[in-house]
């Protein structure tokens, strides 16, 4: 079974952004839990197809340890994209906002990021073909769905797509906690490319170099730095805070 996803809130999520996506949906028969048994009656009004199963099936089709909530559903192909794509893109949205995740290997902050990303209205996610986490069904749980909703787009090289983007006068900007000049003290508008770096290490040097500009989150704290997914974030909103306030007075 490909493209499995599980929890209750995950399978909710992609119920409400397109029914359609869910090719199979597998719950736990005689279960007492009022949002799995309300989240059933939903599913059965949408047409979805559903098995009623026991705890053994569903264990069977996730890794151990996995919070399934009981209920866990077959979707579509996630909504991944060769490097083509990007160019419809650049050429059908007047100003893209764009996420560059340069080598995010943990699953769960790859989550993190994209629910961040659908949140913030970004138009897509872009991410290096071989070192990135891939797809999973963690992935997909952290996201709450947003794989199916926020196209994904795998390049071979970073470094060549932020070259791209540049020379279609997209503002290419990038994170290091280097930077001595932080993210409220620049005017971020789109179109825009946000660079986002590996949990440990940041964005590679390769990678800064064809940035534009490279800025920092002001950190008051004892912490050296945040997770990826939180900074990730600050950083989308605050473009978007500013994009709206320049749409205000214009």
């Amino acid at each position: 079974m490909n493209n499995i996803v599980f929890g209750i809130h995950t399978v909710q999520a992609i119920q409400n952004i397109n029914a359609q996506n869910l090719l199979e949906v597998f719950i736990l028969k005689d279960t007492d839990n009022h949002r799995l048994n309300v989240l059933y009656c939903l599913l059965k009004q949408k047409g979805v197809k559903i098995h009623l199963v026991n705890r053994k099936f569903i264990e069977s089709k996730v890794n151990k340890g996995d919070n399934h909530q009981g209920i866990i559903a077959v979707v579509k192909s996630v909504n991944q994209h060769s490097e083509k794509f990007l160019e419809n893109i650049i050429y059908n949205i007047k100003k893209p906002l764009l996420l560059v995740l340069d080598c995010i290997t943990d699953p769960h902050n790859l989550g993190a990021c994209i629910r961040t990303a659908d949140a913030a209205g970004v138009n897509a996610i872009i991410v290096p073909k071989n070192r990135s986490a891939s797809i999973n069904a963690t992935v997909q749980k952290i996201s709450s769905g947003a794989t199916t909703n926020l196209p994904l787009i795998k390049v071979t090289n970073i470094a060549r797509t932020l070259c791209l983007l540049k020379k279609q006068d997209i503002l290419i900007v990038g994170t290091s906690n280097k930077s001595t000049i932080n993210l409220y003290q620049k005017q971020l508008t789109l179109p825009l490319a946000l660079v986002m770096g590996s949990e440990s290490t940041g964005i590679r040097y390769l990678t800064s170099k064809y940035c534009d500009e490279l800025i920092s989150i002001p950190m008051y704290g004892i912490v050296p730095s945040l997770n990826v997914s939180v900074a990730t974030g600050i950083c989308l909103f605050e473009i978007m805070r500013q994009e709206k306030f320049l749409q205000h007075n214009n």
